[in-house]
């Protein structure tokens, strides 16, 4: 595949290069740029030719020369962060030219790219868009352009860790949004294995960051499946434009006033740098290194993992604790059950072992004893009379046999005794991102591209459990070839798992090597008979025996807790092979095995300049292979290779009507997957123009997305075990684990069926309902989406955006949790699956920028809201009602000094995931940022934090709390 890769472009790179003409005779621009009030020469100004790639950036001193083969005239622009641009046309003499740049925040003067895939003004956006310039990233409180995307308007996210958030908009926020596309330099940066972005720990420098643009909504018409809730795309500097080196050095400290652990160092050094030659060759890199100490996962409150619900009791006072950031107390067994399967066992080992002369051992006793309840002299009597080599497994069942018979084992639930979160998890963050890029300007207008990002970290995410993320890394590569009005481009994205593991399969290992739960269960049971016997509480019994059973356990730190864990978390999860004869020679793993990879080709053609734009039109094209490589630890691949091929094609035209007060847009996108049927998006948008910078949007998108890689192939064991999650193809459910012939039982008639014990002593059949899976399978979900909003400038220094959107999803792409009866026990499967009926959803929202002098005060609220819930469906919205966030800032109070304050808060709501569901309390917080500039030295000196008043707060439930970073950090030539 990769030299397939490579051989398609240097095809396209000759057959470009050879149909250039013969370049013009070069000339020389040059010339000085200052600033217009201190009259002082600026350095690291962009000066490019309109409509032309390439261009330079200002010396240390204000000057400026490039050569290029435009003819004049042509118009010379000069851009600077925290300046507007100027435009001056070249007629004549193009050296000596003098240009002042004056301070200034233009509102509504941005030029986006995204919402129609051409430039246009903000303003006159057909849909909704949010966009941070690189202006606003140098002015940002947060500690990273990705954190500060919380500010937008209607945007939301999922906090995992302290390098690892999910970002979201409209509903339905989750740990891993596979819903929210996420794009950097036009490469999808979501992880193949995943479907989805992990963050920015692999992604772009915040140096190299020229603009961030996000759509809310659907977005399937021009950028494909998936996006359904959102499309964030992120574009890294050009080297033509932003030459120099850069660097940015941030110190600071988290964990203040942290129960969970004194204050920790935080450290990031960010580098860029660029060199351009003859406005011809470009070539750029940029590294970025953070190392800090992770938030820590310490929610232990009780969780249900039936009826998937927050319960009360701890440790102590519930046998059947499993605490949320607690893990191998996942596992758990009913008491009379394993009584019972000891009394089986029992039977049949005395039946084989007296030859067939006891066929049945309990009936025995049952003659021997009467209704009596056998003391302890009783018992010695009874053993004394069979034959020696049975003695000991008859006195093993004794206890067993006395508490079924007295009724001291009671029809309850008992689990394992974990291990905490922080036991487990490698909180040593580390995100180290290095990318480069070589630029090749075939002529003015076409420019040849080859892109490198690489990213390693170590991190932790959450999906249906926590996973450490150590040492893991992923790689996009990209080459292409664009001009101003097409591009082709092909791009991979390589995926290694490093040495990742699942907590909860590592805790529930490091349990069954110290003591397998053979061992462990029957332990417990018979202990607590003995106490129950002897007079003690119910409490006291199960405390004892708890006791009891642990003795041997490997304590947190121990060096038999250390080789333990060592050992099941480098071996992988395929290798796990359970002896149940020896449990001493099984062999344990809660590594992932991930290789896999993404390819992508697509290209895109605009005719608008062919037409001499009497019409806007484009089109496109894409196909992209999945290659899921994971080795049996996350997908059904271990005997087996799987491939997945797409395939799309747009197009879009547009008319501006009526002296261009009014334009229309059509597009409509096809896209196929080789697991399920095509599907086509159309998307009609119209702006009205009102009054001069004041114009109303309506637009009807569709959107649609494939269920996942995972939705599709995974099978996987989580929750210390005590769930497998599988696939929604037909091929895993039915030909693997027999879900149509064998069929499984609902969630509610399960929770039932055992409820029904505690009236009659053993759990009613009749209760359980059997759920019947369609027979295709999963199928990919789609939603119709309707907007109106309004964007202008009340006033030349008010700029106000507000919108209401309404959400129609079809085929909603949920989970079931299901019990399969195999052989007399129930195994718990969670299969995705469709929901019946349709699901929708509403909101609003509002943003006003106001500039009074050089101060810019801003705002926004959003209301997001679910409709009416087909039966069944599990509700997970995941959005508060209500959010807002409040902006005030002035990056120039007085001479080169500024402040930036970012205040948000969000209202209480519930989240619901497959890991853990509970109430998220409201909560607020404060960004701040004082900044000093140094002219002198290009540099910016800035002292801040987030969430500076160290309020804590969690963003989705089962997740850590997030406190205060506070950080000093000093900037060279931003």
């Amino acid at each position: 595949m990769s030299r397939i890769f490579t051989q398609i472009f240097y095809v396209l790179l000759f057959v470009y290069a050879g149909n250039i003409a013969a370049q013009a005779q070069s000339i020389t621009v040059s010339g000085t740029v200052k600033d217009k009030q201190s009259k002082e020469g600026l350095a690291g100004v962009s000066l490019t030719i309109k409509g032309q790639s390439g261009g330079t950036a200002s010396t240390s001193n204000g000057s400026f020369t490039f050569t290029t083969a435009a003819k004049v005239p042509f118009t010379l622009v000069a851009s600077y962060v925290g300046y507007g641009t100027v435009e001056q046309q070249i007629t004549g003499n193009a050296t000596g030219i003098n240009l002042e740049l004056e301070t200034a925040v233009v509102l509504g003067g941005d030029v986006v790219v995204s919402a129609s895939r051409t430039p246009e003004r903000i303003l006159e956006s057909p849909v909704s868009i949010e966009r941070m310039s690189a202006a606003t990233i140098r002015e940002i409180a947060a500690p990273s352009f990705y954190d500060a995307l919380n500010n937008m308007k209607g945007v939301e996210s999922s906090m995992q860790s302290l390098t690892f958030k999910s970002i979201n908009t409209r509903g339905f926020n989750s740990n891993g949004n596979t819903r929210f596309n996420q794009y950097i330099d036009g490469m999808d940066n979501q992880a193949p294995g995943l479907n989805f972005s992990v963050g920015n720990i692999v992604g772009i420098t915040e140096l190299d960051v020229d603009n961030v643009e996000l759509l809310p909504g659907a977005s399937s018409a021009l950028y494909g499946a998936g996006g359904i809730n959102g499309t964030l795309l992120m574009t890294s500097k050009d080297p033509f434009k932003y030459p120099g080196a850069s660097f940015q050095y941030k110190t600071g400290i988290n964990h203040v006033n942290d129960d969970n652990s004194s204050v920790q160092p935080f450290n990031q050094l960010d580098v860029r740098m660029a060199k351009s030659w003859n406005n011809k060759f470009g070539v750029k890199a940029a590294f970025s290194f953070l190392q800090a100490k992770d938030w820590i996962g310490n929610n232990y409150s009780n969780f249900d993992r039936v009826s998937r619900s927050v319960k009360g009791g701890d440790r102590n006072s519930d046998p059947n604790y499993d605490g949320i950031n607690s893990y191998g107390d996942e596992v758990s067994q009913n008491m009379r059950n394993v009584a019972l399967s000891v009394q089986n066992a029992t039977i049949a080992g005395i039946n084989a072992g007296s030859g067939g002369a006891i066929p049945n051992i309990k009936t025995l006793m049952d003659g021997a004893f009467g209704a009596a309840i056998p003391n302890a002299a009783q018992q010695a009597g009874f053993l004394a009379g069979l034959p020696s080599a049975l003695r000991a497994p008859v006195q093993n069942y004794f206890p067993f046999y006395v508490g079924l018979k007295a009724g001291l084992i009671p029809d309850q639930n008992i689990s394992r005794t974990g291990y905490n979160e922080e036991n487990l998890v490698d909180y040593n963050t580390k995100s180290l991102k290095a990318s480069g890029a070589l630029y090749y300007n075939i002529s003015n207008t076409v420019q040849a591209v080859a892109l490198a990002n690489w990213g390693t970290g170590t991190s932790v995410y959450t999906g249906s459990d926590r996973y450490s993320l150590r040492n893991f890394n992923i790689g996009q590569y990209k080459l292409e070839i664009k001009g101003e009005d097409f591009f082709v481009k092909a791009y991979t994205t390589q995926e290694r798992s490093g040495d990742s593991y699942i907590s909860s399969i590592l805790g529930s290992y490091i349990n069954e090597i110290s003591k397998p739960s053979t061992s462990w269960f029957p332990q417990y049971i018979g202990n607590y008979v003995g106490a129950r016997a002897a007079g003690q509480s119910d409490a006291a019994a199960h405390a004892f025996a708890r006791g009891v059973a642990n003795q041997g356990r490997f304590e947190p730190g121990s060096p038999q807790f250390e080789v333990a864990k060592d050992k099941v978390m480098n071996t992988t999860i395929s290798a796990t092979s359970i002896n149940s004869v020896d449990p001493s020679k099984s062999v344990y793993g809660a590594k992932f095995d991930d290789k896999s990879n993404l390819y992508h080709y697509e290209g895109m053609y605009n005719f608008t300049n062919l037409f001499d734009k009497v019409v806007e039109f484009q089109v496109g094209a894409s196909y992209r292979l999945y290659d899921l490589n994971s080795a049996g630890t996350i997908f059904n691949d271990l005997n087996e290779s799987i491939n997945i091929k797409e395939y799309g094609a747009f197009a879009q035209i547009g008319k501006k009507l009526f002296n261009d007060k009014v334009k229309f847009t059509f597009a409509g996108r096809y896209d196929k997957s080789q697991n399920f049927e095509g599907r086509f998006t159309p998307r009609v948008t119209g702006v009205f123009t009102v009054a001069k910078n004041n114009n109303i949007r309506v637009s009807y998108q569709t959107g649609y997305r494939n269920p996942t890689t995972q939705n599709q192939y995974i099978d996987l064991s989580v929750g210390g075990g005590s769930q497998r999650l599988i696939g929604g193809l037909p091929e895993i459910m039915f030909d693997k684990y027999h879900l149509d012939n064998n069929k499984a039982f609902t969630d509610v008639s399960y929770r039932a069926f055992l409820a029904s014990a505690a009236a009659t002593g053993t759990p009613n059949p009749a209760l359980l309902q059997q759920y019947t899976f369609d027979t295709k399978g999963v199928r990919p979900e789609s939603v119709q989406s309707y907007e109106l909003g309004y964007k202008g400038l009340l006033l030349p220094n008010l700029l106000v955006d507000v919108y209401g959107y309404y959400n129609i999803y079809k085929d909603f792409i949920t989970a079931v949790d299901v019990y399969q009866n195999v052989g007399g026990s129930f195994v718990k499967f969670g299969v995705p699956v469709n929901a019946e009926g349709k699901v929708t959803s509403y909101g609003a929202a509002l943003g006003l920028d106001y500039l009074v002098g050089k101060y810019t005060i801003s705002g926004n609220v959003s209301y997001n809201k679910i409709g009416d819930l087909p039966v069944n469906y599990i509700n997970d919205f995941n959005t508060p009602k209500i959010r807002y966030n409040l902006g005030f800032g002035n990056k120039e109070i007085i001479k080169n000094f500024g402040f930036n304050l970012a205040y948000r808060w969000q209202d209480q709501f519930y989240w619901n995931s497959s890991f853990a569901s509970g109430q998220v309390p409201a909560y607020s917080s404060l960004d701040a940022q004082l900044s000093l500039r140094i002219p002198s030295v290009q540099s910016i000196v800035k002292l801040g934090g987030s969430n500076v008043l160290n309020k804590y707060y969690f963003t989705s439930y089962g997740n850590p709390s997030a406190g205060a970073i506070y950080y000093i950090g000093l900037t060279f030539n931003p």
